[in-house]
Order: structure tokens, then sequence, then C-alpha cells
């Protein structure tokens, strides 16, 4: 199938399937994300529950990831992204009739986005593993940046839907519709022919599975280097549902129109940078790129912390979306690369536990500065704070490089 060059990666009839599917599904998502903020506010009116809700959403990626990363190399990956798929298309469901009948209460909600962050602990390593099975490695950072332009495509549209769904028709709409946006992506499973790889027998032990998957990320450099990079850059700089309505609301004085115009630019600026991977990359990125977008998104989070113009805000807000994609891709992109497929599912867990597993982590540590010292302290000691340990790591990197250049060969043995 011919395609143009940015969507080369679509002519593989299964990830093409799956990408639509995916479309899809993240618009729901979306949705089902809003409303159930809304949900716990109206129920509530307590941050404190709506950031208890977020803890119990993303608090599984800390305990779990380990293991949940050793089954998606174990299992078909198919067949257990259909399971994951059906058991939120339920979760989602069951939301909706609560809400609907009138009989949802608050810790309804809690245990049901507990069950979900427990669910997507094993579907995201499986799902990002997937995609070089159906794509193979020359396409691979196509697919991911196409896979990123998706997700943030579905981060404009789904809001956007979900706040005038909920004012007509109420709060359970949204999650009835992201369980029907799940229908797309089991059906775009049944019909996708590769099963994705397993290790078929297996006689280690969990346990010995997660250690050599450690193993391996710690005695390979580029591994770690990229683990680190974006460890720091996950806690902080990508806290923006804290940061940014604090900017808006009590350095701008904005109002939620305001607000929702400033997530916009984030979003369009990711939007922007996913578009642009997939026209101009072709390969594995060198560090050096990946250096280069933390260092960006790090001396953009700085200056939102001397902001005082909503348009200079809403511009370092669209730089941060469009470096933050870049970076998040490339590391995605280095770390597939970077392992052999029997350890690719153990990879991704590990890239799911530093990115995603560290947002409550994150959110409390800005959530905190910015309590203390105000959203511009948060913004200026997070983004200083990243941009410190990029330099560590380019130092580092440096040191490493000339000591392997200085360092003789290794004699041949007689």
């Amino acid at each position: 199938m011919r395609l143009p060059r940015p969507l080369r990666a679509l002519r593989h009839r299964d990830f093409r399937l799956f990408w639509c599917g995916q479309l899809v599904s993240l618009s729901g998502t979306w949705m089902q994300s809003l409303g159930q903020s809304w949900l716990v506010l109206e129920l509530t009116n307590s941050p404190f529950r709506l950031g208890l809700l977020t803890a119990l959403q993303f608090g599984p990626f800390l305990v779990l990831s380990f293991f949940t990363g050793v089954l998606a190399d174990r299992l078909p990956k198919r067949r257990l992204l259909t399971c994951t798929q059906a058991t939120l298309l339920l979760q989602a469901a069951t939301l909706s009739i609560l809400v609907s009948s009138g009989h949802v209460r608050y810790w309804h909600v809690a245990v049901l986005a507990a069950c979900a962050g427990i669910v997507n602990t094993l579907d995201m390593p499986a799902r990002q593993s997937f995609i070089v099975e159906m794509v193979g490695k020359e396409d691979l950072l196509n697919a991911i940046a196409l896979n990123s332009a998706a997700f943030n495509a579905a981060r404009v549209v789904g809001p956007a839907a979900a706040g005038f769904l909920i004012g007509r028709y109420g709060v359970a709409t949204a999650f009835a519709l992201n369980a029907g946006s799940f229908v797309a992506v089991i059906a775009a499973l049944w019909w996708i022919r590769s099963e994705g790889l397993s290790q078929g027998p297996v006689r280690a032990s969990l346990l010995d599975q997660v250690a050599e998957g450690l193993r391996y990320a710690v005695q390979t450099p580029r591994i770690v280097m990229v683990l680190a990079l974006l460890f720091t850059t996950s806690l902080c700089i990508f806290n923006y549902n804290v940061v940014v309505p604090l900017l808006a609301k009590d350095v701008l004085h904005q109002d939620a129109h305001g607000f929702g115009v400033l997530m916009a630019m984030l979003g369009t600026g990711a939007l922007v940078g996913a578009v642009a991977l997939t026209v101009l990359a072709t390969s594995r990125p060198p560090f050096t790129f990946i250096l280069a977008a933390a260092t960006v998104v790090s001396v953009a989070t700085l200056g939102l912390g001397l902001a005082r113009q909503f348009w200079m805000a809403g511009t370092l807000l669209f730089v941060m979306g469009l470096s933050g994609i870049v970076f998040m891709t490339s590391c995605n992109t280095t770390l597939q690369l970077g392992v052999p497929d029997r350890l690719r599912g153990r990879m991704m867990s590990l890239y799911t536990l530093v990115f995603v597993g560290t947002t409550p982590i994150g959110s409390f540590l800005i959530g905190s500065i910015a309590g203390g010292a105000g959203p511009k302290g948060a913004f200026i000691a997070g983004g200083g704070l990243s941009l410190a340990f990029v330099v560590v790591i380019a130092l580092w990197r440096r040191a490493r490089r000339r000591r392997i250049a200085v360092e003789p060969p290794p004699t041949p043995a007689a």
C-alpha cells in the first residue's frame, strides 16, 4: 500500500487497524478522565479526594510494573490486549450505570479508578511492545510518532466533546461513550493477524525474569541514561494538571476559559511535535537529540516561572508540549530498539513505571513547592532541577566516551 512518507507505518495492515481503533478509544478515555474529575467534585467538592483519585489510578504502576512487564513478554500480546480492553470497557460501563441510576458514591469511583490503574499496568507495556511486532524496527519511530499524534489529537477532541455532553446530557454520557469506544479497539484486535511474540514455556520464575530485565537495563549505559532523564523530567516537569491551573488563576488571573486556552496551547504543541516527528524522523534518534529536547523543555519550564503575560505563558506551554512529546517519543523508540525482542515487554514496563508511576510523586512534590513558594517557584524549581540533571547526564556521557576512546582494545587470545 503506497502512502506518503509521514504515514508510512500505516502501510502495515495490522498497525493501520490498531491505530484507527486507538484513535477512537483514546478520545473516549479523555472524555472519561474529564468526566471522572467533574463527578468527584460534584460528589465531594474536595480537592484532596480528587488528588487521592489520581494516586489510586497511577499508584499501581509503582508496585506492579516489574511483574506486568514479564507477563507482557510471556503471553501473546493480541489476546492479552483484548482482555485488558474488555475489562476497561466493563469498568466504564459500570461507572455509567452507577451514575445514571443515581446510586454512585465516591468509594465506587475510587475503587473503579484503582481497578483501571491495575489493568493499565498490564495494558501499557503490552501495547507499547506490540507496535514493533506490527511494523518492524524500520518503521517503529514513525509508528510511535503516529501514536503520539493520535493521543494528542484525542486530548484536544475528547475533553471538548466531554464538556459539551456533560453540560447537556450529564456525566453518565461521557462514561457510556467511553465504554462504547473500546468496541473499536476490540474489533481491531479481532481482525489483526499478528499474535504478538511470546516466549512460550518458560522455566524461570517470575522474579528471575524481573531480575533479568533489571540487569539488562542497569548494564546498558544508554538505557540507564534514557531512564534517568525520563525519571527526572517526569518528576519535575510533566505535572501540568497541578501547576497550569495555579498559573492561570493565581499568576495570570484568568478564568476557566483562559485556563482552557493554556491547556489547548500545550496540547497543540504536543500535536505539532508528534506530526513533525512523522515527517522528519526516520530511524533511532541520536542521544544528543534526546538531550536537546530535554534541555528545551527544562528551559521553557524555567521561563514559565518568569512569565507575566498571557501570550508569553501560552507560547512557552506550546514549546513545552512540542519538546516534551519529541523527548518522550525519542526515549520510547530508543528503549524499544535497544533491547532483545524477548525483553521488550519488561523494558516497556520500566518506561511506564518511570513515566507514569512517578505521576503521584511528582504531583505531590511540585504541588508542595507551589503551596510554599507559589506557582512561579514550582516552575523555577522544576525546570532548574531538570536542567541541572540534563547537564549531569551530558557530562557523564562525555566522560564515558572519552574513557572508551583512550582505553586500549582487548588483546586477542593466542
